[in-house]
């Protein structure tokens, strides 16, 4: 028994080791996929955005005809953004920032179709347009969230990533783990 007992002591050790790397592997991937699921709700919300444009436009259209280049506006800076995609497994700071640039003038656009808006009192008492307006502040309330939310996640999963004893240096080999984008932090 007196020889077994170095081998038990060897072989628990080995044991606490192994279930550690394993609880922090997992929490590696747990993260990673609150990051990944934290940016699908961003571009979830900014689709719903795009989604409320075409409509927003066609009941502009009918009152501010005149108002072509400011409705065109729009509609160029919609196909700008919504041809933009991003993996978050893959995410460089250069694409995010490229992503937000667009989502950026899709926003300034609207600003301007909303201040064209207010020009005629005819199209702000249109049930319509009111009804796509305030689904279009509530949209863009929820892209403020989602943001902040992704922002949360991937500060959160970058840190756990870096900090010893659970830094990436221990895991090396088993999976490539890399840092969310949080240089291209949506702001």
């Amino acid at each position: 028994m007196k020889k077994l007992m170095p081998w038990i002591v060897v072989l628990g050790v080995l044991a606490i080791i192994a279930l550690w790397v394993a609880n922090v592997y997992n929490g590696f991937v747990t993260a990673e996929e609150q990051v990944e699921s934290a940016w699908a709700q961003v571009e979830n919300q900014y689709q719903r955005r795009s989604d409320l444009v075409p409509n927003l436009v066609a009941t502009v259209k009918g009152y501010a005809s005149h108002e072509s280049e400011t409705l065109q506006g729009v509609i160029d800076a919609r196909a700008r953004a919504t041809q933009i995609t991003i993996d978050p497994a893959n995410a460089t700071p250069q694409q995010l920032a490229a992503y937000q640039k667009a989502q950026g003038e899709l926003s300034q656009a609207l600003g301007r179709l909303m201040a064209v808006a207010e020009s005629y009192p005819d199209l702000k008492a249109n049930e319509n347009f009111r009804d796509l307006q305030q689904q279009l502040e509530g949209t863009e309330n929820r892209i403020a969230v989602a943001r902040q939310l992704f922002n949360d996640e991937a500060k959160k999963y970058n840190t756990s990533i870096r900090k010893f004893p659970n830094n990436e240096t221990l895991l090396r080999g088993r999976r490539g783990f890399r840092e969310s984008s949080e240089s291209g932090v949506l702001n």
